[in-house]
């Protein structure tokens, strides 16, 4: 028979781990000639996250495994290390909160088994429930993306999504410490299906996503997959010279021709602060992909596993 992994990363979410094992559970009789395997990948939680995986795990030592990390490690992390610890010939990766609908997991287990498809994955077609202003800035940074990057973007896409064991390793297989899930589902190719489903609100606890940690998140996103920023800074650093040239040359011109000297220290003062802000820009842009680089050679583990139970451990 074969198995299907569920990984599931969880940051927090002591209210939301039975609800969602529960909402799984009902759909599992539709789930036909299957065994389902839950990874829960607990992701330094301040709350009794871990205290409910323990219990759980006892309960269920057939089922459920967990993960626990030595300290937040974020949400790449831990789906890497999810997929790591999977044994299905199929693995899903879910959000713990609901957002992401079971209920879709019978027809993408359907498709994948039936299809020529190596992955479904699923996307919002609306974002009722969020706030407008993120809703905005998600739907420019994909627009943005899609600019930039060889690799496609799909609008709304959500992590969630079944994956054959093959496309799986492959994800695998790319070791970084700086990742972007969507970015290396895409990259790795195979072929992919989206399933589209309305927005869905958390069924308890509260997000752990800030506007502030969404846009640090979109920044780390462009810089591991466009080197477009690179161009823009030599550009603008060479149209900054260019018009310098020009300012210089109609300088010359004036005095030598006119006699007219050249105006006081406020203008001077203007264009140097101008080109410094240039400066700056151009440099905060490459020290954005050197500080990538560095932390790339330093080969640090993706993450640092704490506890498991006994029948995961690797």
């Amino acid at each position: 028979m074969e198995k299907l992994s569920l990984v599931v990363p969880c940051y927090n979410e002591e209210q939301t781990i039975p609800l969602f094992f529960t909402a799984v559970e009902k759909i599992r009789a539709a789930l036909t000639n299957i065994t389902i395997e839950y990874i829960f990948v607990n992701d330094g939680s301040k709350d009794h996250t871990l205290v409910v995986l323990r219990e759980m795990a006892q309960q269920y030592p057939d089922s459920i495994k967990y993960l626990s990390f030595s300290r937040n490690f974020g949400k790449e992390a831990a789906l890497y290390a999810g997929m790591e610890y999977s044994t299905g010939d199929y693995v899903a990766v879910m959000d713990v909160d609901l957002q992401d609908p079971p209920d879709l997991l019978p027809q993408m287990l359907h498709l994948i088994r039936h299809e020529v498809y190596d992955c479904i994955g699923t996307r919002r077609i609306s974002r009722k429930g969020e706030p407008l202003f993120r809703s905005f800035l998600a739907k420019k940074f994909y627009r943005i993306m899609n600019r930039i990057s060889a690799v496609e973007f799909v609008d709304g896409a959500r992590d969630y999504r079944l994956m054959t064991r093959q496309m799986v390793e492959a994800v695998l297989s790319m070791t970084e410490v700086n990742r972007f899930s969507k970015g290396m589902f895409s990259w790795v190719g195979f072929d992919t299906k989206y399933l589209e489903y309305e927005n869905k609100e958390r069924v308890a606890g509260k997000s752990s996503w800030s506007i502030w940690s969404l846009f640090k998140y979109s920044l780390d996103a462009i810089v591991d997959f466009s080197d477009i920023p690179l161009a823009i800074a030599s550009f603008v650093g060479l149209t900054s010279f260019i018009m310098a040239i020009f300012f210089m040359i109609a300088i010359i011109i004036r005095t030598v021709l006119f006699d007219d000297p050249t105006a006081g220290w406020p203008s001077l003062v203007t264009i140097i602060l101008a080109i410094g802000g240039l400066q700056l820009f151009c440099l905060g842009i490459v020290g954005k992909y050197l500080g990538k680089t560095y932390l790339e050679t330093k080969k640090r583990p993706i993450y640092i596993l704490k506890e498991t139970d006994k029948k995961n451990k690797k």
